[in-house]
């Protein structure tokens, strides 16, 4: 009893900060993705003229809360005939994956459950195809056959999305040389550019590929109301149907951080190499300090105490982040000796508030094509995967490991790299437009024999 009492602590010793880490992850992030949503909201009812949620809380900031109550005291119905132990685990397995998948990022240099993991992006990326699984069981055991349709539109979508940005991964890690997180972004940061800017064509495919992936309109096939009345979803209710839509939100906060990651300088400071442009470094603190004058300037208008409350505390909590933000970067100012004790706290908190931007900015993007763009048919979607981005993907693989190694024979680094790159990009691109072109003449003609056959017969 006593050696295992030992064995206990020593193994909290070890690994207490990942233990601690994944709590704050469990715990947290379903908020995280209840308010992402109440920014979509928001952002679909500017675009369309309109005021969004309002009523709980001021300006609608507690309506997150209001929707959890409501899920969790929903009435909960399962079908008869379906099969109960799968229609219980099918969620749980699909927000399940998508949860151990965050395990694995690096939400800045100091943050990480799976510390130094040498496959870190291959450990993400093949934790989170596993939510398709969920998916799939949840509309076979729902023994509803628009719920079975969905699940098959989902794995069918999923299938060939996730080949095209696979290999797009490919051709960002190429530049890399490794699959460890923390050496890709010090990668970049060796060599002084962002491989979003060496790999414009793997960046753009594994764009669209991660919308489709996260089955996000204008590639939201398996949940087509208009279609299939939800898709996989149809037979479930209350809080179960809302583990699907945190699966789904937390499955686009682990793609845009991948492409933040490989593509983006993960928590790199923009052009963090050039000394001219570290008035960057004020950015931080200064955006928090609008946002908390803006809460003060909105704060009379509130129409009730209570609100104007919350309003003001708001404000405060977002001087207190401007503080923070602002201390690694003035404390070197004010007093030069303590540069070096600065600057780990400069790397973490710096880096986690750019890492969370990018994050956000990527998000944002999916909002504003889901506001934007119109739901493309299934043929449409099929086409565009297998007939265009995997050859796209394919073809630029091959063409950026040839410009390394002609970067590689004139000893071409960071941004002078590009001159090799660039050529590759335009090359593949000609190459996947070309095989679309022929592709489309040939269903033309394939389209016109059968219309003639049709009025010859």
């Amino acid at each position: 009893m006593q050696a295992a009492t030992q064995a206990t602590i020593d193994f909290l010793k070890l690994y207490w900060a990942p233990l601690l880490c994944g709590v704050v992850i469990v715990a947290v992030l379903p908020l995280i993705a209840g308010y992402i949503v109440l920014v979509e909201r928001k952002l679909m009812a500017d675009m369309q003229a309109r005021l969004g949620p309002m009523r709980v809380g001021p300006h609608g900031l507690l309506q997150p809360i209001a929707d959890a109550v409501k899920l969790l005291i929903k009435e909960d119905i399962i079908p008869d005939d379906a099969d109960k132990v799968v229609f219980w685990l099918a969620p749980v397995f699909s927000v399940g994956a998508a949860l151990l998948a965050i395990g694995g990022l690096a939400f800045g240099p100091a943050f990480q459950i799976g510390v130094n993991l040498n496959i870190g992006i291959l450990f993400v990326v093949g934790i989170s195809a596993l939510g398709i699984f969920g998916i799939v069981l949840g509309g076979w055991a729902s023994n509803s056959h628009y719920s079975l349709m969905g699940a098959l539109r989902s794995s069918a979508q999923l299938v060939s999305y996730e080949t095209a940005g696979g290999m797009a991964l490919v051709a960002g890690l190429l530049f890399a040389g490794t699959l460890n997180i923390k050496s890709i972004v010090e990668a970049q940061s060796t060599q002084g550019v962002w491989f979003g800017f060496l790999a414009p064509v793997a960046f753009f495919t594994y764009l669209v590929a991660s919308i489709a992936e996260t089955n996000r309109a204008p590639f939201d096939l398996p949940e087509a109301e208009s279609e299939l009345v939800a898709g996989y979803m149809t037979e479930f209710s209350g809080f179960r149907w809302s583990l699907y839509f945190l699966a789904e939100y937390t499955n686009m906060i682990v793609v845009a951080s991948v492409a933040t990651t490989l593509f983006l300088g993960g928590w790199l400071r923009p052009f963090a190499g050039i000394r001219w442009l570290n008035f960057l470094d004020f950015v931080p603190p200064l955006l928090m300090i609008g946002i908390g004058a803006y809460c003060v300037l909105r704060m009379p208008k509130q129409p009730s105490k209570v609100q104007q409350i919350f309003m003001l505390a708001v404000a405060g909590l977002c001087f207190v982040a401007a503080l923070v933000l602002a201390g690694p970067v003035l404390l070197p100012f004010v007093k030069p000796s303590l540069a070096a004790a600065v600057k780990p706290f400069y790397a973490g908190i710096h880096g986690g508030f750019w890492f969370i931007f990018k994050v956000s900015a990527y998000l944002y993007f999916f909002m504003w094509l889901r506001f934007t763009i119109p739901r493309y048919r299934f043929d449409q979607l099929m086409r565009l995967g297998w007939h265009f981005l995997i050859p796209l993907s394919i073809i630029n693989v091959l063409v950026v490991g040839l410009a390394l190694i002609v970067g590689s024979y004139f000893n071409l680094q960071g941004w002078a790299l590009l001159l090799a790159t660039t050529p590759a990009a335009l090359l593949a691109l000609v190459a996947a437009l070309v095989i679309l072109g022929m592709e489309q003449k040939s269903q033309a003609r394939q389209e016109t024999s059968s219309v003639t056959d049709f009025y010859a017969g």
